[in-house]
């Protein structure tokens, strides 16, 4: 056993029953291990949390790498479009509960919830400008731009809002009537 074996395990149940109440028992025994293994892998419970996010991420961004091949958009609106499709599909949808139940965390000024989602932010903001067409004048910028836009309209559409996102992108030229 090893942090490589434990940490699918781990992320299945954290995408599943969140992070929030995950203690080292529950956490142990989907990993089908003991408390005391995943302190000696991890050495604390913040660490375990810290690194376990930064793998979901890991698999968030190559779930995003498969869906949107290799082909790298020729637009900004394009990317948006791509990337706003698959963060709506069914199977992105716990990542994205999980996502908001660290911003929430992080908002409340929870340990280590500031923390994880800096390292996630920063994460999601080189991927996607990875994804910014080749000839962007600023990509980083355009990373930035699109982030906030797509949480902004996720966000809004769970909440039953998704007509105000999309007027919202239509103000903004980045939605089609």
């Amino acid at each position: 056993m090893s942090k490589e074996t434990l940490l699918p395990k781990l992320a299945a149940h954290v995408l599943e029953h969140g992070v929030g109440g995950a203690s080292l028992r529950p956490l142990a025994k989907a990993a089908q291990t003991s408390d005391r293994m995943l302190l000696y892998h991890f050495g604390n419970k913040e660490t375990l949390i810290r690194e376990l996010l930064a793998y979901i991420a890991g698999v968030y961004s190559a779930a995003l790498d498969m869906a949107l091949r290799d082909t790298r958009p020729l637009t900004r609106h394009e990317c948006f479009d791509r990337v706003l499709a698959q963060g709506k599909q069914p199977m992105m949808q716990p990542f994205m509960v999980l996502w908001w139940e660290i911003v929430a965390g992080s908002a409340r000024g929870l340990p280590g919830y500031a923390e994880a989602a800096e390292e996630m932010i920063t994460k999601q903001l080189d991927w996607l400008q990875s994804q910014m067409p080749e000839d962007d004048p600023d990509p980083a910028g355009g990373a930035r731009y699109l982030l906030t836009l797509l949480e902004g309209t996720l966000m809004l559409g769970v909440i039953g809002h998704a007509d105000t996102a999309r007027e919202g992108l239509l103000a903004s030229n980045m939605a089609e009537d």
